[in-house]
């Protein structure tokens, strides 16, 4: 398996890139977004990868990080999703976007992504419900550690004072509350729908923030 290929950019074409490793090339199929974020021809690249073995056809499909790369492989279990849907999908939404769209049940956002029609994007909605509080708890804890970025640009440098705007939460709050609400028992895609409304109401709350405000949109009404 093929997980990550570092080298220089050859070529782009509409839908992959030719990436040379030491002498070999390597075609690589990526997502309209992260065709966006690559580099000029002629310099250093690196893709996290994704292999597909057919009987006739090996094919690599390229994602800036690691999150990216297991939505692909979870949207591609879902039936009726193929390779060139995922990244139809992931091109239109980005991971974070995907992950706002299964949380919430949106299944026009999946929808708008070339190709993908409304069933379809139904049942990527029901599917994936249960499953894609893994993976969103996985990009939190991910960039919390080390950054998730394949590439990355050269740090700012550092600023002479201290800013005035309170500092941002850590990026491993949304992951913490949904912990914490699950060993209260509550369904993963419950708790990361809730969280996810929470978090847009309230981007820079912390993880308490967030247990209380999912908390309140979960009890039950009347």
């Amino acid at each position: 398996m093929i997980g990550k290929i570092a080298g220089r950019l050859e070529y782009r074409s509409t839908d992959h890139v030719l990436i040379d490793v030491r002498g070999v090339g390597y075609l690589v199929y990526v997502s309209d977004r992260v065709m966006a974020s690559l580099p000029q021809n002629g310099e250093a690249v690196a893709l996290y990868t994704d292999l597909l073995v057919r009987e006739d056809i090996l094919q690599l499909f390229g994602f800036t990080t690691l999150v990216e790369k297991e939505w692909h492989r979870l949207l591609m279990s879902v039936q009726g999703i193929g390779a060139k849907a995922s990244l139809a999908i992931l091109g239109a939404l980005g991971a974070d976007g995907v992950s706002r769209a299964i949380a919430l049940g949106d299944w026009n956002a999946v929808a708008k992504a070339r190709g993908v029609g409304p069933k379809t994007a139904q049942r990527v909605i029901i599917e994936l419900k249960d499953k894609a509080p893994g993976v969103m708890a996985l990009g939190a804890g991910m960039a919390a550690a080390t950054g998730d970025e394949v590439i990355e640009a050269d740090p700012p440098p550092a600023p002479r004072r201290a800013a005035a705007a309170s500092p941002p939460p850590t990026s491993n709050a949304q992951a913490d509350a949904m912990s914490a609400l699950a060993n209260l028992g509550y369904a993963p895609g419950d708790a990361a729908s809730a969280v996810v409304q929470a978090l847009g109401a309230d981007p820079h709350a912390d993880a308490s923030a967030l247990i209380r405000a999912a908390l309140k949109l979960l009890a039950p009404k009347g």
